[in-house]
């Protein structure tokens, strides 16, 4: 890809929304909020590339789950969820299984999100399925505090 669109409207990682969630009482993996940063909310069929790294390790897309509206997908799902639609003001909830969790103190947070805009095409002929690409990946250190 040559280039992307980028807007910064938002931070995309949340402040203050890193939790470890818990199963009968075992630490079974960790959570956090993100938030597009654009002008407008996407369908989730429009997401193209999605990844998410903490404290440098590149989280498995399996392990991996995607909440809005109430409801919860595999990131291998996206490219069929034509009817999810992303509001803009809506954080996304990001859940990673991971049996132990996150220790207590700072973790660099990174998500890679690549969207493609439906309504922006990148030629005039109707052969040609490239859209404009749109670049909302975002980096923060959050905080988890001890339990």
């Amino acid at each position: 890809m040559g280039f992307a669109m980028r807007i910064n409207f938002v931070d995309v990682i949340c402040d203050n929304s890193l939790k470890n969630t818990y199963v009968n009482g075992e630490k079974r993996g960790f959570l956090f909020d993100m938030r597009l940063s654009n002008y407008r909310g996407h369908y989730l069929s429009c997401i193209d590339e999605f990844k998410v790294t903490v404290d440098g390790e590149e989280i498995a897309d399996e392990k991996v789950t995607f909440g809005i509206n109430n409801k919860e997908f595999n990131v291998n799902q996206f490219s069929n969820l034509i009817s999810e639609f992303w509001q803009l003001i809506e954080p996304a909830h990001i859940m990673v299984h991971k049996k132990s969790g996150l220790s207590a103190g700072n973790h660099d947070i990174k998500v890679h999100l690549m969207l493609r805009v439906p309504y922006m095409p990148l030629s005039a002929s109707a052969e040609d399925s490239n859209y404009m690409p749109l670049d909302s990946c975002g980096e923060k250190v959050l905080s988890i505090k001890e339990d």
